[in-house]
């Protein structure tokens, strides 16, 4: 058995998913992108009228992707300390790889999860990057 869980200050998601789900001590993240709660507007994306991305910051969506994840972690009893495993997809891994990484040290020093990051070609919404994570609870 396992209990989903929504957080009421991540964004919603784009589909028919929780944010997470607890099974026992672990905790699995749906992906989590930078969209902010209740706005339209991406942060550090700049999007033309037909909805495409013609501008983005980096360094700005990862910050906010990471706001989000603690957030998922703060509303499911859990924390940053307690990511265990952590999947990253980028749209543009060769540009976006040197700062996405150092803002990723800056973020994970302490607690240093396992982490994969790959290239895809897009996201279901205009962004440059997505986590998937997965976390413990503590008792």
């Amino acid at each position: 058995m396992s209990d989903k869980i929504h957080s009421d200050k991540a964004p919603d998601p784009v589909g028919l998913y929780p944010h997470a789900r607890k099974v026992g001590n672990l905790l699995f993240l749906s992906g989590v992108g930078p969209r902010k709660k209740g706005s339209k507007d991406i942060p550090g994306v700049t999007l033309d009228e037909a909805g495409n991305i013609i501008a983005y910051d980096i360094a700005e969506q990862c910050r906010s992707v990471f706001q989000n994840v603690r957030y998922i972690l703060e509303a499911s009893g859990s924390r940053w300390e307690n990511l265990v495993d952590v999947t990253v997809f980028l749209t543009n891994i060769k540009q976006d790889f040197k700062t996405y990484n150092k803002m990723y040290a800056e973020y994970f020093k302490d607690n240093q999860p396992c982490r994969t990051t790959v290239e895809i070609t897009a996201l279901p919404t205009p962004i440059a990057i997505e986590l998937k994570c997965i976390a413990t609870i503590d008792p």
